[in-house]
């Protein structure tokens, strides 16, 4: 998803489809390759002083996006800085590799060092919008995957289950900092490029489960 657009479903499920899909889509697509195809994810969200990016999404406004730094499984020697645009119904994720230090150095608003970081245009790009548009981090989002993949079509298909709101925290390294849950509903994420194979789409088909907009950092925001 790095580099181009793509299609990218969403439906929120119960914990008796969670146990569904799973089933299925074992049978179906291969695991992903990293940990199994299961791990911890913990985001960081930012926005601007009048909440843009989480007010554009509840607006449904078509063009719009969000900037977040990602780690996996608490480990802060694989961190991203990452970039989610939306366009004209589809996705695009820009990402770029940083360091705990250089994070430390981002949340303790050192942010300058970023606008001579040329080998890493997005950092360069988040300073300006760090300076410029007044981005702040707003909150923490937990939550564990499970991730399934097939070639065919470049497809990927995530289970997201057990999302986690950090409310007013920021406090990205703390693996003890209090998390609220937000829903007892999870995420199924489907994205592809062109198409989607019949095997997949059958294997993600519901009985009465609509694709949506569900948002995890707007989810996550609920409490302030």
């Amino acid at each position: 998803m790095d580099g181009r657009f793509r299609h990218e479903l969403k439906f929120t499920v119960n914990a008796e489809d969670v146990a569904v899909l799973r089933s299925r889509l074992g049978a179906c697509m291969a695991r992903d390759s990293h940990n199994g195809g299961v791990y911890k994810i913990r985001s960081l969200y930012f926005d601007d002083l009048w909440d843009s990016a989480l007010n554009e999404k509840l607006d449904g406004v078509d063009e719009r996006e969000k900037f977040r730094i990602r780690c996996y499984n608490g480990d802060d020697s694989f961190l991203r800085l990452e970039k989610k645009m939306k366009r004209n119904g589809l996705c695009k994720k820009l990402q770029a590799e940083l360091s705990r230090a250089e994070v430390e150095r981002i949340l303790a608003g050192d942010a300058s060092w970023m606008a001579d970081e040329a080998e890493r245009p997005l950092l360069q790009e988040f300073y300006c919008k760090l300076s410029g548009a007044l981005l702040q981090p707003k909150t923490l989002v937990d939550y564990s995957r499970e991730a399934f993949v097939e070639p065919l079509g470049n497809v990927r298909v995530t289970l997201d289950t057990d999302i986690r709101s950090g409310v007013y925290s920021r406090d990205f390294f703390d693996p003890a900092v209090p998390m609220l849950p937000v829903s007892p509903l999870s995420v199924l994420e489907v994205k592809y490029d062109a198409f989607l194979p019949a095997h997949v789409a059958a294997a993600v088909q519901l009985s009465g489960r609509m694709a949506g907009a569900f948002s995890k950092y707007a989810a996550c925001r609920i409490y302030g």
